[in-house]
């Protein structure tokens, strides 16, 4: 399988994987210049880069960097990006400060990890009840400790 990846910029960067057993592919920001984000802020930051996913049965899925997210607060503003098999637009790291302080991304950091998965399609049908299992309607906490 290959993924097609288009620079919408000529300084953008194409993803890599940092080692042969890494999952995701680094993403880099594209600015022209440092980028402060204050403790609490957030932003929609360029990649420069537009994918083409192989088929409707895959998704892109955009994930924090582990590093950046432990050391410096530095997170994904709605968790996971989702990158749907028909978009092919730019892709756009938004991330959000969770610090006490601010953190500067500079012009080709990694920001975040581009994971490509396969993903299902099924069939929605509505039902009046569904199959009984052993947890039941049990929520949160409701095998152990929250």
């Amino acid at each position: 399988m290959t993924l097609p990846i288009k620079k919408l910029h000529p300084e953008a960067r194409i993803p890599v994987r940092s080692t042969g057993g890494s999952a995701g592919m680094d993403l880099c920001a594209l600015l022209d210049e440092p980028l402060t984000l204050p403790a609490g802020g957030r932003a929609a930051v360029p990649t420069g880069i537009a994918i083409g996913l192989p088929s409707p049965e895959t998704v892109g899925l955009v994930f924090a960097r582990s590093g950046l997210a432990v050391k410096h607060g530095l997170a994904l503003s709605n968790g996971v990006g989702v990158i749907d098999s028909d978009y092919t637009g730019e892709i756009r790291v938004g991330l959000v400060n969770l610090s006490d302080t601010a953190y500067t991304i500079q012009p080709g950091e990694r920001i975040a990890q581009l994971v490509v998965m396969p993903v299902l399609l099924p069939a929605v049908e509505e039902v009046q009840t569904l199959e009984e299992t052993e947890r039941g309607a049990g929520g949160f906490g409701s095998t152990g400790r929250l």
